[in-house]
């Protein structure tokens, strides 16, 4: 099926089942302790030894020796795999290091070596035992003092680096109010709760993986591209992953390891990255500095935007997108847009939710918010008087869906910003401070192909198999509710098999394509099952799909009945045709916080919290609240404090654990409201939806990061936003009861 013109009426807007409220199919299983995540599928291999990996403790070097004798000799101890001994290995494109060093080393924690034995604990005390030396080499490893350096990267995707309309220059130069500013984001790392994990067993020549990983077919292409093998002798399983957020996008060490150990001891292997490794090893969102200038006339109309950003990586990485959403989002005739990279020996640098806009919305919505300020405006009808319908950039392209004022003006009723008091530092509730913020929100949404395959057997079930993966978004239940409409069937006849490679190629879980793009490519197999049905009952093209029937006329004909014995079986795959090259098709969104800051210590608690989304169709408003609400989270956490901080001497993330490394836990977080607007986008897709899950965290560190402003009047414009960098700044006015 090809989506090459917006859709039209089409059996998703019967909404008998799409757009419920259906709590999710795998929440049993999940809440239960039965879903059977990668380290724990002791049926597919209860057999397995235990692999513990060695990460390097230099940044850049080589190994210059590796003595493995008395790892060896250890008790239990099957095997020790390292480079030396691993065969002949290639480097997949979509990995920037090797992911088993050897004898380069490219950055702290990169695999250098696999023990494997009996026990995890064998294997964790040999691994003790492994002495590796090292040539050290030096390294860059500080954004600010390599800024200097930095290098126009190539086109991403197409994307070039620098963009520019009209003359930014001089029309900065003549605006009537100027900002200049200047803001830093730090490195943050995933965290999410399972960590990359992997069971691997060898059958002959053949690999099967039980792993965690967001995008099946990649996986399976790069694991057989660096072991090269045939692509066909690599099976990977992946029902279940317990986050992700881009972390697992790729191959990463756990998974080669596994299948390396597994062939060097001749029985299966699992392995799982050990904690720290997950910050030093596996791939992090990178630091940015980022320079914003806005000018505007005296009545608040933008004519100049430029948004220069620098960022970090490995040789051969790339760059951050933090300057993607300032090409969209507001109006003005001078624009200026440029990307920089800066060779860093860091881990490698790569997608976390939100790639892009989560970095770059996290400076552009402070700068908007004190521009605003400057021109003593209110920052929503700021934000609203510069709204554009069309691309800023392109603008004969305009936007196919997009309510960025009703937005904000939903939530500003909502949210009671009228009773927000301008001046900053003024409103107080006992000992506290008390402020309210706002931030706009957009997050693009691309489309990808995405295959299905349904089957419809003799009781009148319909099975869905697809390599599509679910790793906390609801995917099961929005997949077995596109199947429920389309086939018209009630939700307990359908069957939902998800994340193995040897089922159907999905779009995949990541970039906010996955729900809108795999439910479309599931209509699309549902609806050549459905052609399929029609034309061996013989019935009339138009034929009505309900309650387990196919109706035409005075013939009804029950689903089962049409199976027969040997059931049916369809398959197809949705693509997309250029309708994004006609329409910029983005989500919108508007974030609101009130935050409480404490006069005499700083410390900020966040009080209230409403996101706003236009985000087309909502299959599952359930589902999609779960999803909005976990980046409104993850935003809290980015404001306030997450980062990763760089030993810049030796080259690696100090805090590399959950006790160092903090996230928001339950007593951060208050109530949080989302609501939805009630659109649908038939340019998107068949489903006529968009996606949803990264859309929640964009713009919500700045949304806390301008009501903490307006709570003390101090503006912190390098994250997270800490104590003491508020302290000296407080309204010493007010004191503390």
């Amino acid at each position: 099926m090809k989506h090459d013109k917006p859709a039209t009426t089409n059996p998703i807007d019967q909404l008998k089942v799409i757009g419920k409220p259906i709590e999710r199919i795998d929440g049993k299983l999940k809440t239960t302790g039965t879903a059977p995540y990668a380290y724990e599928r002791h049926d597919a291999a209860p057999n397995a030894a235990y692999g513990v990996v060695v990460g390097a403790s230099v940044a850049k070097g080589k190994i210059s020796s590796i003595d493995t004798v008395a790892a060896k000799a250890s008790p239990g101890v099957l095997a020790i795999v390292t480079a030396s001994d691993a065969g002949n290995l290639g480097k997949a494109k979509r990995n920037t290091a090797k992911l088993l060093a050897g004898p380069d080393v490219q950055h702290y924690h990169q695999a250098v070596a696999l023990v494997v034995a009996e026990s995890f604990e064998q294997a964790t005390a040999a691994a003790q035992l492994v002495r590796v030396q090292y040539l050290k080499a030096l390294g860059s490893f500080d954004l600010a003092a390599a800024k200097a350096a930095a290098i126009k990267p190539p086109p991403s995707n197409g994307v070039p680096p620098d963009t520019a309309v009209g003359n930014f220059a001089s029309a900065f130069a003549s605006a009537a109010v100027k900002l200049d500013a200047t803001y830093t984001t730090p490195d943050h790392a995933h965290a999410m709760m399972e960590p990359h994990a992997t069971i691997a067993s060898w059958s002959g020549d053949k690999l099967t993986l039980w792993t965690s990983n967001q995008m099946i077919d990649w996986a399976v292409s790069d694991l057989a591209e660096t072991l090269m093998i045939p692509k066909a002798n690599v099976r990977l399983v992946s029902p279940y992953i317990g986050g992700g957020f881009g972390g697992k996008l790729f191959l990463r060490a756990d998974a080669l390891l596994a299948a390396l150990g597994a062939r060097a001891a001749g029985r299966a292997v699992k392995v799982t990255l050990q904690r720290p490794l997950l910050f030093n090893n596996t791939v992090h969102r990178p630091a940015t500095i980022q320079r914003i200038r806005l000018g505007a006339s005296r009545d608040g109309v933008i004519s100049a935007i430029g948004h220069e950003s620098w960022s970090g990586d490995l040789k051969g990485g790339q760059s951050d997108a933090s300057v993607s959403q300032t090409r969209l989002l507001y109006g003005g005739a001078h624009r200026m847009t440029t990307t920089r990279l800066t060779v860093l020996d860091l881990t490698e640098s790569n997608a976390m939710r939100a790639p892009g806009e989560a970095t770059g919305l996290m400076a552009l919505e402070i700068a908007v918010d004190e521009l605003a300020e400057k021109l003593k405006m209110d920052p929503i009808e700021l934000r609203i008087r510069n709204d554009t319908q069309v691309d800023p950039e392109k603008p004969s392209r305009p936007f196919s869906q997009r309510s960025l004022i009703e937005c904000l003006r939903t939530g500003a009723e909502q949210f009671g910003w009228s009773k927000r008091n301008a001046r900053p530092g003024t409103v107080r509730d006992g000992r506290w401070l008390v402020g309210m913020g706002v931030a706009a929100a957009i997050r693009g949404n691309p489309v990808t192909k995405s295959a299905a395959r349904v089957r419809l057997d003799k009781a009148g079930v319909i099975t869905v198999e697809t390599d599509m993966t679910d790793i906390g978004t609801g995917s099961y239940t929005i997949i077995a509710q596109t199947a429920a409409e389309t086939m018209g069937v009630s939700l307990d006849k359908v069957v939902v098999k998800l994340g193995d490679s040897t089922f159907p190629v999905s779009a995949g879980s990541g970039g906010q394509w996955g729900g809108n793009s795999s439910t479309s490519g599931v209509y699309a197999a549902c609806m050549k099952l459905r052609e399929a049905i029609v034309q061996k009952l013989g019935l009339s093209p138009d034929a009505v799909f309900t309650n387990g029937e196919v109706r035409s006329g005075s013939t009804r004909t029950s689903l089962a009945s049409a199976a027969g014995d040997s059931g049916m079986v369809a398959e197809d795959f949705i693509e997309f045709g250029d309708l994004d090259k006609t329409f910029e098709q983005s989500t919108f969104g508007a974030h609101f916080v009130e935050v409480l800051v404490d006069a005499a210590t700083a410390e900020i608690r966040v009080r209230r919290m409403l996101a706003v989304c236009s985000s087309g169709r909502i299959l599952n408003p359930t589902t999609a609240r779960s999803q909005v609400i976990g980046g409104m989270t993850m935003g809290v956490g980015a404001a306030l404090m997450e980062e990763m901080v760089v030993d810049t001497r030796r080259g690696f993330f100090v805090n590399h654990d959950l006790a160092g490394y903090e996230v928001p836990v339950h007593a951060d977080i208050p109530h949080q409201d989302v609501i939805f607007l009630q659109q649908t986008d038939p340019v998107s897709s068949p489903m006529k939806a968009k996606g949803v899950g990264e859309l929640g965290i964009c713009g919500v560190a700045a949304a806390v990061a301008n009501a903490v402003y307006n709570a003390t009047g101090v503006r912190v414009r390098d994250y997270p936003i800490t104590l003491d960098k508020l302290l000296s700044g407080l309204p010493d006015n007010i004191s503390a009861e």
